[in-house]
């Protein structure tokens, strides 16, 4: 039987370890990575943008996840012998439904020319870590890419939730995107295996319409990646039963490639939580470290029931992104760039699985499989 993935997307490290960030179990201070391995994690996500600073060359913060942190976190990774999985974004800061903004330097570029860029990079990224002898089991072409990725050029009709289908079939849109995507996967070598990522886990009907789309297209991938946030996603049967559904039609493994769920309603100071009492009612499981910890191990039931061994597993998002002072998910020109400006700092830090000051909470080893 196949080892489940136990993740963590941990991508925000050397920003929090850099304003002071520092991490606890048992009462003692402990290196973030050999920890997560000590508690039965053993993968670790790392997103990569490709030029994530402003004109002046100030970080637009959120990790500034560019290569170079990347080699510096897999090469942590690798030392406590975590697995990576690779998340590349395709663009120089977040990548999600919202926004899905070009690089900088690739906005001249389109058709042929755009998928050659695409190709390119994502050949060099994995050559370099491979050089390193970081080569990741797994890697994403793309993060969270429902409406497309490299927008314009990639951008796809937006799921309509209202219909519960896509608009329109876009023809040229879905072409573009299809020619964006087969030019990442064809750069991902042989024993790596491949994944397609989309977001809102729990809905059949994007995911049907989604890789009906692509696949006929002839965009193929090893993995289907869900995120899965029980507050925005459906309820835990709605992501099994999405799950289950698109593992035996695609005849595809899946993985839960993010996740998240309370332990506290409170804000640290200096920064205001996204946890509200209506998403802890949505979430279905109390804003405490109990709930937290059970809804993992109920995520993890979900999926090992996924049929013929489909379900691969799941990975947490950001568990360690402390609430220190100065760590915020982008500088303002980080929000320009995205077109996403709103409230900086750090909402998540009631969703971690370690509390505000850095003590690891029980739902840490739930995820290691305790």
């Amino acid at each position: 039987m196949m080892v489940p993935v136990r993740g963590a997307d941990v991508s925000m490290t050397e920003e929090v370890e850099s304003l002071g960030g520092a991490f606890r179990a048992d009462g003692r201070e402990r290196e973030l990575f050999g920890l997560l391995a000590e508690s039965g994690v053993n993968t670790v996500r790392l997103r990569t943008w490709v030029d994530p600073y402003d004109e002046t060359g100030a970080p637009y913060m959120g990790g500034t996840n560019d290569l170079e942190a990347t080699v510096r976190l897999a090469r942590r990774a690798g030392d406590s012998g975590l697995g990576l999985l690779l998340d590349l974004h395709y663009s120089d800061f977040w990548a999600d439904p919202k926004k899905q903004s070009t690089p900088k330097s690739w906005r001249r570029l389109t058709g042929e020319a755009l998928e050659a860029k695409v190709h390119e990079y994502t050949a060099e990224v994995l050559a370099r870590l491979d050089a390193e002898g970081l080569a990741p089991e797994m890697v994403q072409v793309g993060n969270e890419i429902t409406n497309g990725m490299l927008w314009p050029e990639g951008r796809t009709p937006r799921f309509d939730d209202g219909a519960r289908a896509f608009g329109p079939d876009d023809e040229p849109a879905w072409d573009r995107l299809a020619g964006l995507l087969k030019a990442g996967l064809a750069a991902v070598p042989e024993g790596v295996r491949s994944v397609i990522h989309l977001d809102f886990g729990g809905a059949n009907e994007l995911y049907r319409g989604w890789f009906d789309r692509a696949l006929a297209r002839g965009v193929d991938c090893d993995v289907i990646g869900l995120s899965y946030y029980p507050f925005w996603h459906g309820t835990l049967d709605d992501l099994s039963r999405n799950m289950n559904d698109i593992a035996t039609r695609y005849g595809k493994d899946v993985l839960v490639v993010e996740t998240a769920c309370a332990h506290t309603e409170a804000s640290p100071e200096g920064h205001r939580s996204l946890v509200t009492p209506e998403l802890v009612a949505k979430a279905g499981y109390p804003a405490d470290a109990d709930g937290q910890a059970r809804f993992l191990r109920d995520l993890y039931a979900a999926v090992a029931a996924v049929p013929n061994g489909h379900g691969l597993g799941a990975v947490y998002w950001e568990p360690a992104w402390l609430p220190v002072d100065g760590t915020t998910w982008a500088s303002r020109a980080g929000m320009e760039y995205g077109d996403d400006v709103g409230e900086g700092g750090n909402g998540w830090a009631g969703l971690t699985l370690f509390d505000f000051d850095g003590d690891a909470l029980p739902a840490l080893r739930a995820l290691g499989g305790a």
